[in-house]
């Protein structure tokens, strides 16, 4: 089959702009299509890459095919943050679709071990063609318009198999805000003629970049933690049908090639995958793949570089559900032409790629219908039976301070189709008691016990210490979740969970003329604290703890406990009493009402040790060469876990601020001179006048090279390097140094106003860099610091294990009246650390009290 050459066929696209030219490129030559369906060139008005296409026309398109075809059906899957929506354009052939409910509920026959089914004849095999969840990786969207025309509009006996013996589904855009974002960019840069030109504008974006999501978080990270709508919804989708195959499209460096599946062997892949996942169903699909890549003359690479280890993967979520997750990459050309060091990229050589890897994908589910479909029937089946063999039955969990976090804990497991118990009564494992009411447990002996295995297990031996991303995802860690192993013979009764069951422990609040209590150990206590300081109420902090009667009889408080004194506000009592409730029912937390100041153990309510807590005004820099991740992250935890707004301003801005509004300041990782010296001095002196400066991770390290602090780098000896290694080596062994995403025990002062809220003196952390940070000098002032030997899930060397046990992760260093709070690790790790946000949102609100004077 011969085929245009690149630049002929951009200049026959651009030049002549009809269907047949641009078919004739995107497709083999003689395709027959259904002319009364429109190309994506005759509905856009422009030929498939000479323009990066808007989200809004992508819909449009999915939207015609559905209405002018028998073949397809739309549905509306969710919304993303900016409203765009997120769609899913079902092909099939029109018998097909007139019985795919039916299809559906046979499908799922497959992940019940319950069923048992013996003929496949007549089951579809169902595949989820998933686009651009990196938002400035656009080919893949491009070329999922010219897939859905293709089985939409073909009429090709290849076609016509596929229609009758596949459920096709076209996710179009994981990521619509972020997609948008870069095709805008790359639209108003485009030139005519166009800019090859690496350096041009087109092909370098500026900060935040259109890779991440509204709140610039990576949604190629949260098929686990699902911290964002988009992914909440793919998941709700995902579980209605469990696919057989799943794609994941991406883009890489210009000057790369094509990559496809297999992952690197062994290293690059998850634990819990069986290996008839990796040794059979990749290779067999990537026959289908070489093939049609050879065909159009495309070169590539397999079994390097990328990996299918983290299950927060699009490409790995599938592979642990018993589908064939595949992942694959295409140089980019980062805007419509960019050169390369073989040439030059266009944007339609990129769609070309991307579709014909979407073509081969059908070609093979259509080929390998019947091994996919007892492949995902086996997954199950022999799920079950290795979690009923496993010595241990299951895992309980639950903490006995934090409700918030026991809810937010169970609806992750919850959304992920984990079946959860809430236990009927007590329970004690290994001497850790698991209260009534706040103790749930997990059975090991469930069809998901490779996703039980997920959120549980802590490994620590790998066949490989090179990681792409993270090497641990332990997600009851992340939650600083309570849980042991369970051994009994007989599982613990108690009431098998539903989402919808899961309430907060709002309950209405009895008026007082004194005061009211909120407990700080409660994860949701800051959305309330927020909301009545934004109401103008006095909100006090414990500094010590105290127990006292109330309305519900006499309790026990710990650090950081909230009073509200009624007499002392300038509201009246009844104003008072009905902001407090407000604050409650929006928190979804309880509160205490007391009559007196009396206390019977430990401090009164009038005591010096309650202090005022100041409004934080925060604003936190972005922009330049600090992380959106971190940024977003912030950003996301304020806007939705505490409803606390936040200040964004851009690098290039900093010396217009009025420091006189703002009493916090934050800084992610980035490196900070570029400010200039007297921004930083005036930055100092704010300090000197009271502000409070949070620094995170690589701000941290600026802070400390910089004399910005007076803090020290942790002292130790790096991993030993031989005098002479073999040049191919070097990589890995560099990559073997580094700290790619682990967890470690810390050691916590609980009663500094930096942990409060924390019962417990350990403290899981995540730590993703090689930043080694010495103890505070004065004692006083290292508010976590790393246990002797603190791994406990993930990979490390061993050289940077010793070096790591006993330094900081939490210091505070005091100018002046000020203090800066130095993390060395980031607290709020992709939403899904809730277990340290705490220490990030004291630092918010307690900040100013965090230096130990």
């Amino acid at each position: 089959m011969k085929y245009k050459s690149l630049i002929a066929a951009i200049i026959l696209i651009s030049s002549i702009g009809t269907a047949t030219a641009q078919n004739d490129y995107f497709f083999k030559q003689g395709e027959r299509f259904d002319t009364s369906i429109p190309t994506p060139e005759e509905f856009l008005g422009y030929p498939i890459g000479t323009l990066h296409t808007r989200h809004d026309a992508i819909v449009g398109y999915m939207y015609k095919l559905a209405e002018v075809s028998d073949r397809a059906t739309i549905q509306v899957i969710g919304e993303t943050y900016e409203h765009r929506k997120q769609v899913v354009l079902t092909i099939t052939s029109p018998e097909n679709q007139g019985n795919l409910e039916q299809i559906r509920q046979n499908h799922l026959k497959l992940v019940d071990p319950s069923q048992k089914v013996t003929d496949f004849d007549g089951m579809k095999s169902v595949v989820l063609l998933g686009y651009n969840v990196h938002g400035n990786e656009p080919s893949s969207s491009e070329a999922a318009l010219l897939t859905a025309y293709y089985y939409v509009a073909g009429r090709s006996a290849e076609v016509q198999a596929a229609l009758d013996d596949v459920v096709i589904m076209v996710d179009p855009a994981f990521n619509p805000d972020g997609r948008d974002r870069h095709s805008t960019w790359a639209n108003s840069f485009k030139g005519d003629p166009m800019v090859s030109d690496p350096i041009d504008a087109e092909h370098n974006e500026m900060w935040p970049r259109g890779r991440t999501n509204h709140y610039w978080y990576d949604l190629n990270r949260d098929w686990l933690p699902l911290a964002h709508v988009e992914s909440q919804n793919r998941i709700d989708f995902y579980h209605q049908w469990y696919p057989n195959v799943v794609t994941d499209f991406h883009e890489m460096g210009t000057n790369s090639t094509y990559f496809f599946e297999p992952t690197k062997p062994f290293g690059s892949e998850n634990p819990v995958v069986p290996r008839d996942n990796y040794d059979g169903l990749n290779n067999l699909f990537a026959g289908y793949f070489h093939e049609a890549l050879d065909e159009i003359g495309s070169l590539y690479f397999t079994k390097e570089s990328y990996d299918n280890s983290y299950p927060g993967y699009g490409s790995t979520y599938p592979d642990i559900h018993g589908a064939l997750g595949l992942v694959f990459e295409q140089a980019s050309s980062r805007g419509h032409l960019q050169d390369s060091r073989t040439g030059k990229v266009a944007f339609a050589f990129t769609i070309k790629n991307h579709l014909t890897s979407s073509l081969a994908t059908i070609r093979a589910a259509t080929g390998e219908r019947v091994t996919l479909l007892g492949h995902l029937q086996n997954y199950f089946d022999t799920a079950l039976d290795e979690g009923n063999k496993n010595p241990v039955s299951g895992w309980v969990f639950g903490d006995p301070a934090d409700d918030g976090r026991n809810s937010e804990f169970v609806d992750l497991l919850l959304r992920h189709r984990i079946e959860t118990i809430m236990l009927d009564d007590d329970i004690t494992i290994n001497e850790r008691e698991f209260k009534k009411g706040k103790a749930f447990y997990v059975p090991n002996g469930q069809k998901q016990y490779r996703m039980v295995r997920t959120m549980f297990e802590k490994p620590i031996t790998f066949y490989d210490s090179i990681f792409y991303d993270a090497s641990s995802w332990t997600a009851a860690l992340t939650y600083n979740m309570p849980y042991e192993d369970f051994r009994g013979r007989s599982a613990p009764g108690g009431t098998v969970l539903e989402r919808d069951q899961l309430t907060s422990t709002f309950n209405d609040v009895p008026k007082s003329g004194y005061a009211y209590l909120i407990e700080w150990d409660e994860y949701y206590a800051p959305k309330a604290l927020n909301y009545l300081l934004e109401k103008d109420i006095y909100v006090n902090s414990a500094f010590k703890k105290f127990s006292i009667e109330t309305n519900e009889g006499v309790k026990s408080y710990g650090y950081g406990t909230l009073m509200i004194p009624v007499r002392r506000q300038e509201h009246s009592a009844d104003l008072v009493h009905a902001l407090v409730s407000e604050a409650a029912e929006i928190a979804g937390i309880s509160v205490q009402s007391v009559s007196t100041g009396y206390s019977t153990t430990g401090i009164d309510l009038g005591s010096g040790n309650f202090q005022t807590i100041r409004k934080p005004k925060a604003l936190m820099i972005i922009g330049g060469n600090t992380s959106s991740y971190e940024a977003g992250e912030i950003w996301h935890l304020l806007d939705s876990k505490v409803g606390m707004p936040v200040t964004k301003v851009m690098a290039g801005s900093v010396g217009r601020v009025n420091w006189a509004n703002y009493n916090t300041l934050i800084l992610v990782s980035g490196n900070y001179g570029s400010l200039g010296e007297n921004t930083i001095n005036r930055i100092k002196q704010w300090v000197r006048e009271g502000g409070t400066v949070i620094t995170l991770r690589n701000a941290t390290s600026w802070a400390i090279r910089s004399k910005f602090v007076n803090a020290k780098f942790a002292e130790g000896e790096n991993r030993p390097t031989p005098d002479r290694m073999d040049y191919v080596t070097a990589r890995d062994f560099r990559g073997s140094n580094a700290i790619g995403g682990s967890m470690y025990m810390t050691d916590v002062d609980i009663s500094h106003p930096l942990a409060f809220g924390y019962t417990s003196r350990d403290l899981p952390v995540y730590r993703n860099h090689s930043i080694f940070m010495a103890p505070s000098s004065n004692p006083f002032s290292t508010v976590v610091k790393y246990k002797e030997n603190p791994l406990l899930a993930g990979y490390v060397n061993k050289a940077n294990l010793a070096r790591l046990g006993g330094t900081a992760s939490l210091i505070v260093s005091n100018i002046g009246r000020g203090n800066v709070i130095m993390f060395a690790d980031n607290p709020n790790f992709r939403g899904m650390w809730y277990g340290t946000n705490r220490l990030f949102l004291n630092a918010l609100f307690l900040g100013d009290k965090a230096g130990g004077r």
